[in-house]
């Protein structure tokens, strides 16, 4: 984002915390009222930063916007003309009153009743029915950035999914997150635990993934 090297504690470390912060606030098509919500004011950020940052941080991750819009042209292309479009490995078909999104797994996910709606800017947006802030059943808006949160979301759980059942002979007590706590003999081998959890799923060649792990003998965050 600053074109400059960044370490804890070291050089430009100043800068590291505003990386840290939009990274985690800015994803998903948030903006400054993302930065805001995360906390961005109370950690010494001025109101006059916050553009200046989100602008920083798009610039430096131009895949991942694109990534956005693509999704966006995608989604409403298939509840508008009602057949399948595809972008990214990700297909989009609306049918039976639903919009589906076909996963790189092969798993769907599924939005009720899709229409093209109006949003809060007066441009068009994708409306559907499910349960909203207030916990009842209404008519919700999502965008490109929304949606590939959710692709994104359910893709780690499907990863996650395909790790527990690379280790399905374990005893699986819990996970949580992109986490597994495991019940074991004192024997067992941990390094042969991370390499089975750092198997790549035949439906994501190409993508790297590595797991580290610990011992304890009850459940702490490492």
């Amino acid at each position: 984002m600053f074109k400059v090297p960044v370490e804890k504690h070291g050089i430009n470390g100043h800068l590291r915390q505003k990386g840290k912060i939009a990274e985690l606030a800015l994803g998903y098509g948030g903006s400054i009222g993302a930065l805001k919500a995360m906390g961005a004011l109370e950690m010494g950020l001025t109101e006059e930063e916050l553009p200046p940052l989100v602008d920083a941080w798009r610039q430096a991750n131009p895949n991942i916007t694109k990534l956005w819009w693509d999704v966006d042209r995608a989604a409403m292309e298939a509840v508008r003309f009602k057949h399948t479009s595809e972008t990214h490995g990700i297909a989009f078909s609306c049918r039976s009153g639903m919009l589906f999104i076909t996963l790189p797994s092969g798993r769907q996910l599924a939005y009720v009743k899709p229409k093209i709606g109006t949003n809060k800017f007066g441009g068009d947006c994708i409306t559907y029915e499910g349960v909203g802030g207030t916990k009842k059943w209404e008519r919700l808006d999502s965008y490109g950035p929304k949606f590939v949160e959710n692709i994104v979301q359910a893709t780690a759980r499907d990863i996650l999914c395909y790790a527990m059942n690379t280790l399905r002979c374990c005893s699986i007590v819990m996970h949580i997150h992109d986490e597994v706590v495991i019940e074991a003999d004192r024997r067992m081998s941990l390094q042969a635990v991370c390499d089975q959890m750092g198997r790549t799923p035949p439906w994501a060649k190409g993508l790297q993934l590595r797991a580290d792990g610990y011992e304890t003998d009850f459940y702490k965050k490492d």
